[in-house]
């Protein structure tokens, strides 16, 4: 209990900062320090950035900022990367304010937008800014949450475009995972938002203990009170060397029948294994990432087989019931091809899988039951680690090495972060608990390192694009705009790294100058003799490599004019000297690698390097034709007749014959200029030199650096040139102005901007039906997964086929005018998706149209919201007309079955 003088220095305290004392009385535990710190920053007017580990509350900083708006009669945007967590903190803040004083914006869900606390994806909230939505009067505070996004490289400049364009009076919380230059991006906050207050929190609420699961025995990563590495894990990477370099050295020992040499001496857990350890050990539930959908799915179906039931029958009825509500508005003709009964199954008796291929209304229920701790073990792919509320007891890793889709890459420090920080749920848990499984060669010094390191660079991955160009040039002008995108933080982070290339520079130069003075004659302008020495040096360079090059072309030549029986005296290479030619390879496209056989027994395929120069036969002679190259014996027989025929021969190397080459007669006026040059008698003459060709060196090296310091000063402003230089010659731009067809751009987002516009100014989808026009639609929104080995494209109609003919012509074009201007933004349109999506709005059934996608469910949904935004665009954009009607018409049809279904709930 505390003493009245502390109770009186609190209240004294919360005089200073009534709202924070306020809010801080809502919650039935006391703040940490970085918590408070930042609200009370917040309540003097500052801008917060807050950069905290996964779990450790530093979300509480953002809705602060929307208790303070609604005390102070302002409004509060809170903005969030995913659909998802906009969703579930649509749901938190209703449940706490009142669902009229909460609305939703998201491209599934309009829900009282203006009511004072909005939560949004981050993308409504540039819309709306480029927009000058009247939803923005009255705004007094904006959260960003994970605004380490901006680094995406596909979606980040929206939070740049959104930091940089709010009005000045808008405050704005940031709220960042631990990352190294988090200074850095506090310092670029206060230059574009003004005075923001970092705030690093670097301890995690609950203390994380790390483990390494071999077979079924877990051990700690470290000795126990140290950061030292576990002796024992250590000495289990030895013997798994030893392992290996025993079976190396012994080729010749098989495995045992029916079964392959096990690659470690220890065994890899399965997943019966690790859900067992984990329930013996007290460190259910757990989340076990497996960087494959795949085996997800598989490792689920493996609990199941062994038959493990993680729940009472309590639990197990209100799972069912649970999963049945949310999943009663399914069709019953779908269910069976969705996987239901097996997904039931599964998540009833605790266990469940979680990746992007399942429907959205699965992964909801996995995230309902997951947080109220009814579901003990998820199997999730990494989609799971980003924004989604999910903190469990214990993370298990699959193995540290994943798939990028393009190669199999090393998890980063900063990914190990990411899936290890939601372990150790906050009030609930004393500890956390990340476990690695043992894989062979794993080295457990690699884990400490990555268990070690806490952070990871946060870089900008800005570009303006013709939408942002047009919107910007509307609101503010050319000259305007161009000022503001270099406030971004990727010019900021370029105009840091010249500074300190701009001083290595001046340092350069410095040192150039010294050189400079130490190469002065006194006879005459020596850097003026410098470069006749220079270009005499390079001519005569480059007469020898063109007499190598002629060298070795003779070489070539004369080893394609072999014959087998040839006697040849190899010039160099470990098998030199006298030799007869058993093959001499000349069809070889690699070019010719004669077999020989030496004087000394060596029969041996030769390459071109063993050829420096030419070769001539000396003689031939007969080789027998039952002479075999493997046998000892007739090596012997025929290296010693070589010996008695050809031996006397090998004395007599073969002669090199320069084939006249000409010297350059410029060489020869070159060494007449020098000698006539009045520095050529310096006595000083090769000091001079020496420094000369120091600075020389040193100018040539510094000159990469200059380079560099004017390609990164001002990068994004050029940037934002030609991509008006692109918008000039279409039409969309007349300088200030912003023509009618780029207002009309204005209300395009997304990658395929410009296809877009150009394809509604030349009325490409004029006259197709509603379920072509998606068919044809869905080009500007679909990527294969592996595009070099996906089919051709099929099309349902000959409309849809000629309006995407004339889609990609219009792309080509753009294509090309793109690359006049040194960019490359649109990518080709696909129309993999096209069929599909026709069967969709014609009304066919889910199970074939998911097998004509040939996607799993939850791609699908996903693929078709993407659509379902871009004809909205189209629709918006075309103004209206027949066009219009039939969008709208497109939209109603997309919009059924699973795809209609949007939950605000998760």
């Amino acid at each position: 209990m505390s003493t009245p003088a502390e109770q009186y220095a609190r209240f004294r305290k919360d005089r200073q900062h009534p709202h924070v004392a306020a809010f801080r009385d809502l919650y039935p535990f006391g703040l940490d320090e970085f918590q408070l710190e930042a609200c009370k920053a917040l309540e003097e007017g500052h801008g917060v950035l807050v950069a905290a580990p996964t779990g450790s509350g530093k979300t509480l900083v953002g809705e602060f900022a929307v208790h303070l708006s609604l005390e102070t009669g302002r409004k509060c945007f809170y903005t969030t990367p995913i659909k998802a967590l906009s969703n579930q903190k649509f749901s938190d803040f209703s449940e706490r304010y009142g669902a009229e004083n909460v609305g939703l914006l998201t491209g599934d869900n309009t829900i009282n937008g203006e009511a004072p606390i909005v939560v949004m994806t981050t993308e409504v909230l540039r819309n709306m800014i480029y927009a000058g939505s009247s939803t923005l009067r009255g705004l007094g505070h904006v959260v960003m949450d994970e605004v380490h996004y901006l680094a995406d490289r596909f979606r980040g400049a929206v939070w740049e475009e959104v930091i940089i364009g709010l009005p000045p009076s808008v405050s704005v919380v940031s709220l960042s995972a631990t990352v190294s230059n988090v200074e850095e991006f506090g310092a670029w906050l206060t230059e574009v938002r003004g005075d923001t207050v970092t705030i690093v929190e670097e301890r995690r609420p609950v203390p994380l203990h790390q483990h390494v699961l071999v077979g079924r025995k877990m051990f700690d990563l470290f000795e126990p009170g140290t950061t030292e590495v576990n002796r024992t894990l250590e000495q289990m990477a030895r013997d798994d060397a030893q392992w290996n370099r025993a079976f190396s050295k012994n080729r010749s020992r098989r495995p045992e029948k029916g079964g392959r040499r096990p690659r470690s001496r220890h065994r890899t857990p399965d997943r019966i294994d690790i859900v067992l350890k984990l329930e013996s050990e007290g460190l259910l539930p757990a989340i076990v990432f497996i960087f494959s959908r795949a085996g997800c799915a598989t490792a689920v179906e493996q609990c199941l087989a062994a038959r493990l039931n993680l729940t009472s029958q309590e639990e197990r009825l209100a799972i069912e019931a649970h999963v049945d509500a949310a999943c009663a508005h399914l069709p019953d003709e779908d269910l069976q091809v969705l996987g239901f009964h097996e997904f039931r199954q599964g998540i009833a008796r605790g266990i469940a899988a979680h990746h992007a291929g399942m429907l959205p209304t699965f992964k909801e229920c996995v995230e309902d039951l997951f947080s109220e701790g009814l579901v003990k073990v998820v199997f999730a792919t990494e989609t799971l680690a980003l924004g989604i509320n999910m903190p469990a007891r214990s993370v298990v890793i699959d193995r540290l090495t994943k798939w990028n889709g393009e190669n199999h890459v090393d998890v980063t420090p900063g990914e190990y972060t990411q899936l290890t920080g939601r372990a150790g749920r906050r009030g609930i848990d004393v500890e956390g608990h990340g476990v690695v499984l043992w894989q062979p060669g794993l080295d457990a010094r690699h884990v400490a390192g990555l268990a070690s390191t806490r952070t990871y660079p946060l870089n900008s991955s800005f570009r303006p694009s013709y939408n942002m160009a047009v919107n910007l040039v509307h609101q503010v002008g050319r000259g305007r705009a161009r000022e503001l995108l270099e406030q971004s933080f990727a010019q900021f982070q370029a105009d840091r790294a010249v500074v300190g290339l701009a001083r290595q520079v001046r340092k350069a130069d410095e040192a150039i100058e010294g050189y400079r003075e130490s190469a002065t004659c006194e006879r005459g302008d020596f850097m003026e003799y410098m470069r006749l020495r220079r270009a005499l040096s390079d001519l005569e360079s480059a007469g020898s490599k063109a007499r190598r090059a002629a060298r070795r072309e003779e070489a070539l030549d004369s080893l394609m004019n072999l014959r087998r029986g040839d006697v040849i005296n190899v010039p160099a290479g470990k098998f030199s000297g006298l030799a007869v030619v058993l093959d001499p390879d000349t069809g070889n496209r690699e070019g010719p690698r004669p077999m020989v056989l030496t004087a000394n027994r060596h029969a041996r395929r030769l390459a071109a390097v063993d050829f420096p120069t030419a070769v001539e036969p000396l003689m031939n002679m007969r080789i027998p034709k039952s002479f075999n190259p493997r046998d000892a014996q007739s090596r012997r027989d025929l290296a010693s007749t070589l010996r008695n025929r050809a031996g006397h021969l090998g004395e007599y190397p073969t002669a090199y014959r320069d084939g006249g080459a000409v010297e350059d007669p410029r060489i020869a006026e070159l060494r007449r200029e020098m000698r006539d040059h009045p520095c050529h008698g310096c006595p000083d003459r090769e000091s001079h030199a020496r420094w000369a060709e120091r600075m020389i060196k040193l100018d040539r090296e510094t000159e990469n650096t200059r380079r560099r310091v004017k390609d990164r000063t001002n990068s994004v402003a050029r940037q934002f040139d030609r991509v008006c230089e692109v918008l000039d010659s279409l039409g969309y731009l007349n300088g200030d102005d912003v023509t009618a067809e780029g207002k009309r751009l204005q209300r395009i987002y997304g990658e395929s901007d410009l296809v877009v516009s150009e394809s509604l100014r030349h009325d490409v989808w004029g006259g197709l039906s509603p379920a072509e026009l998606a068919a044809v639609a869905s080009g500007l929104t679909y990527t294969a997964r592996n595009s070099e080995d996906a089919p051709p494209p099929r099309y349902p109609t000959k409309a849809v086929a000629e309006a995407a003919e004339s889609m990609g012509l219009l792309w080509l074009q753009l294509d090309q005018l793109e690359r006049e201007h040194r960019l490359r933004f649109l990518r080709r349109p696909d129309f993999g998706f096209a069929h599909a999506v026709w069967l969709w709005c014609e009304g066919t059934s889910l199970d074939i149209v998911l097998g004509a996608a040939e996607m799993a469910a939850g791609d699908f949904v996903r693929a078709m919201k993407q659509l379902i935004d871009t004809v909205a665009q189209i629709s918006d954009a075309s103004g209206p007309g027949p066009l219009r009607d039939t969008a709208r018409a497109a939209l109603d049809e997309l919009r059924t079955g699973v795809v209609a279904y949007s939950s605000v709930s998760s």
